[in-house]
């Protein structure tokens, strides 16, 4: 089955209730761009797997194939590996900063406002979760993990998070696209790379 990706080169395309420049850049490297890729695998379509050691996340088609997208990850003390499914998700999510990382970086409280959901920041390109997010739970648990974008393309391929999977504005659109409620996610640990049938 051909994969049609969506390619664009500079200029605008809606992103909801915001009109995004779609000529952000990436990270330095381009091995990080989407791409379709060979991937044998026995989890069934729609499922997501990423790999933090090598920051791509994984896409699985149909026919051996998967869409690889690059990520970044979570910093030293913030890995987190595990399955999980998709238990929701939003277009310009707002950002609830747990208490914990607003003690770690008291230079955010200037960004928060008092919002219905508790203290936080509103949905925007300005937001740290960028245009899309979909958050993991396990079983019926929060895991307070998300796979989100970002309003700092050059840190795809790095590990700079406190855990969330993030990937650029124009990837997370698409992932959140081809994404249905529901979808396993699968986290590999930093030491496990992403085998083909596994």
């Amino acid at each position: 089955m051909l994969l049609i990706l969506a390619a664009c080169v500079g200029g605008t395309t809606s992103a909801g209730i915001y009109t995004m420049p779609w000529d952000q850049q990436r990270g330095p490297n381009p091995v990080f761009a989407r791409q379709v890729v060979a991937y044998p695998t026995h989890e069934r379509p729609g499922t997501i797997i990423i790999d933090p050691a090598s920051h791509f996340l994984y896409f699985i088609h149909d026919a051996g194939q998967a869409i690889r997208y690059g990520v970044g990850v979570g910093r030293e003390g913030f890995v987190w590996s595990g399955r999980a499914t998709v238990h929701s998700k939003q277009e310009w999510p707002d950002w609830y900063p747990p208490a914990e990382m607003l003690v770690r970086k008291p230079e955010l409280r200037q960004y928060m406002v008092e919002m219905p959901g508790g203290v936080g920041m509103k949905g925007g390109p300005e937001n740290p979760l960028g245009a899309r997010a979909m958050y993991l739970y396990s079983g019926n648990k929060d895991t307070l993990y998300r796979i989100h974008g970002t309003n700092e393309p050059r840190t795809i391929g790095t590990n700079v998070s406190s855990g969330c999977i993030r990937l650029t504005n124009e990837d997370i659109v698409d992932l959140y696209n081809r994404t249905p409620i529901g979808a396993k996610v699968i986290v590999f640990g930093t030491g496990n790379p992403a085998a083909a049938g596994q």
